[in-house]
């Protein structure tokens, strides 16, 4: 309701059970060309890789992970790489970067990645649970001391992320995986809705709408904009039909 342009890009790659939001920061255009270089390389990679099993990889692969946690955190890693350079050659794109959080379905569950606030929800037998953990100022002040529901609510720098893509020429990327059940609906987000809107409504919007998905996306955007939408609302959600 606020922004005269999208900073958000998302990806949906069926082919590879592959999920991404990316909320890019900069400014003018310089956010939108982090937020899509991050989601273009991921997409290449992810190709890449699944013709050629045996092409070189950038960063060597971490012996103590699987191979497909290996390549989910190497793609992100190529992105954060390319942004960065990208933003050191062009001046206009100077601190450009993105936010990431991805979700990559594997045989033995759902393989989580993300870097910044960008979220990930699993919707389980009514409840909403967060998977992922802000990469933010006010989170870490909350983490290293308690503050009431009044200080968190007139945090003076809601919006200052302490990582994310394109930040330095290195990141670290946070990694979990999960096991689906039947019925388990996933949302990503950017913070555009985890910022206006509660994790209450969006448990509440979840659980009224979730036979149709289309539905359930366009009601937690409307929510986040009739409660204000200050920021870009993207939404990806998909759910687990069945467990094998």
């Amino acid at each position: 309701m606020k922004r005269s342009h999208n900073e958000d890009n998302f990806a949906v790659i069926e082919e590879d059970h592959l999920y991404v939001v990316a909320d890019g920061m900069g400014g003018h255009a310089s956010g939108e060309v982090a937020s899509q270089m991050a989601i273009d390389t991921l997409r290449e990679f992810f190709r890449a890789t699944s013709q050629d099993p045996e092409a070189t990889w950038p960063y060597k692969m971490d012996k103590s992970r699987g191979y497909e946690e290996n390549r989910l955190i190497t793609s992100i890693k190529l992105a954060n790489l390319r942004i960065y350079e990208a933003a050191q050659r062009d001046p206009k794109l100077r601190g450009m970067g993105t936010t990431f959080v991805g979700m990559l379905i594997v045989d033995d569950g759902v393989l989580v990645a993300h870097v910044g606030d960008s979220r990930l929800y699993r919707m389980r037998e009514g409840k909403l649970h967060q998977l992922t953990e802000d990469h933010s100022l006010l989170n870490d002040y909350i983490k290293m001391k308690r503050l009431t529901p009044e200080e968190i609510e007139n945090f003076p720098h809601k919006n200052v992320i302490v990582r994310a893509l394109g930040m330095k020429e290195t990141v670290k990327v946070d990694t979990s995986l999960d096991r689906p059940q039947a019925g388990d609906i996933y949302v990503l987000c950017s913070d555009g809705l985890c910022g206006p809107a509660t994790d209450q409504e969006i448990e509440d919007i979840v659980a009224g709408h979730e036979r149709d998905l289309q539905k359930t996306a366009d009601a937690l955007i409307d929510r986040a904009n009739n409660n204000g939408g200050p920021d870009n609302v993207t939404v990806v959600l998909t759910k687990v039909i069945g467990v094998g």
